[in-house]
């Protein structure tokens, strides 16, 4: 009788257990099922990509370009919001503080690796606090001359800076942009010294050039693009690991016996860090298609950009690797933090 009652017991026990594990299994497929729901359905509403940059230069014409082409991609409208000033730091905490659905997006780039050794305190970690997923464009650095300028190459250049340190003047936009610091990075990888003269806008800087105040300038083929011609300015090397295809008889540094000076801004978009994967993976793969498109390829290489995405893993590497180059030129640089 005993016997008997503990079997049935334990026989109780068992359809017990199994109907645990059914239920626990049946949550599970649940729960899997909501989150591809998420990715199928995902975007439902505008997605918005917050720029740090003002209207109209390299990094918004990028993003817009991209931004038309995911809305077509994807059924739901991408709005550029833009949000310059304060180093991108105001762009990337507006995408910081928003939800984690994918729905804010921010660009990001080299522009915010430099921000980790400009500034004493960031309201947040590049790394940490935002999912990186893809990046979107590429352009690298110019270095211009006046088109009457004795200097034809960059070994003229070295050369002229080694008899007389310091006289020959190097012009860049903003100190701590990509510009400024490259031309602080020539200085470093060429070991001569240079008077590096700070402008406020592109155009600031294409006026000194062009009167002769600037011996060299550093600035991207989009922004000097309407002066490259004869009798305005012409380009002595570009800054790329191969040949600009724009500029196809222009050297690198590289070749110009200035090995390892490399310098190509980039931008990408990324998310607050715990957007979910799905959505994640499915924004990098629709970025990918957009910036293969011929429209994008045709609009972006005419502006010396070249267009092409990455995975999450690649964009996150790409930043820390920017990260630990620009430290090591702005701490060399001895270039005051704000």
């Amino acid at each position: 009788m005993h016997a008997r009652t503990g079997t049935r017991r334990a026989s109780g026990r068992s359809q017990c257990i199994k109907a645990a594990v059914a239920a626990s299994v049946a949550a599970v497929i649940c729960a899997v099922a909501a989150a591809d729901a998420q990715a199928v359905d995902y975007p439902t509403k505008p997605v918005r990509i917050i720029v740090p940059y003002g209207p109209g230069g390299v990094g918004d014409l990028t993003m817009r370009l991209l931004a038309d082409r995911l809305s077509k991609e994807l059924k739901q409208q991408f709005v550029i919001e833009n949000r310059p000033g304060a180093g991108g730091i105001a762009a990337m905490t507006e995408a910081l503080h928003a939800p984690a659905d994918g729905y804010t997006l921010g660009e990001m780039g080299n522009g915010q690796a430099i921000s980790v050794s400009l500034f004493n305190h960031l309201p947040y970690d590049v790394l940490k606090d935002f999912t990186q997923i893809s990046v979107a464009a590429s352009f690298e650095m110019l270095l211009a001359v006046p088109d009457k300028s004795p200097y034809k190459t960059v070994q003229d250049v070295v050369g002229a800076a080694r008899k007389s340190p310091g006289k020959l003047n190097l012009g860049a936009i903003n100190p701590g942009s990509t510009q400024n610091l490259s031309a602080h990075l020539f200085q470093q990888a060429t070991g001569a010294n240079y008077t590096i003269v700070p402008y406020r806008t592109t155009p600031d800087l294409i006026t000194a050039l062009l009167r002769g105040d600037v011996d060299v300038g550093f600035d991207f083929y989009a922004a000097l693009k309407p002066v490259i011609s004869p009798g305005k300015m012409r380009i002595i090397a570009t800054a790329g690991e191969t040949r600009d295809p724009l500029l196809p008889n222009v050297p690198t540094v590289t070749e110009s016996g200035s090995p390892g000076y490399i310098v190509t801004s980039w931008n990408g978009v990324g998310a607050r860090a715990g957007t979910p994967s799905d959505i994640v993976n499915r924004l990098s793969a629709a970025i990918g298609r957009a910036l293969a498109t011929p429209e994008i390829q045709d609009k972006s290489r005419a502006l010396g950009i070249e267009a092409r995405g990455s995975t999450p893993e690649q964009m996150h590497e790409r930043t820390a690797q920017d990260i630990a180059k620009w430290r090591d030129v702005i701490d060399r640089a001895r270039i005051a933090k704000e």
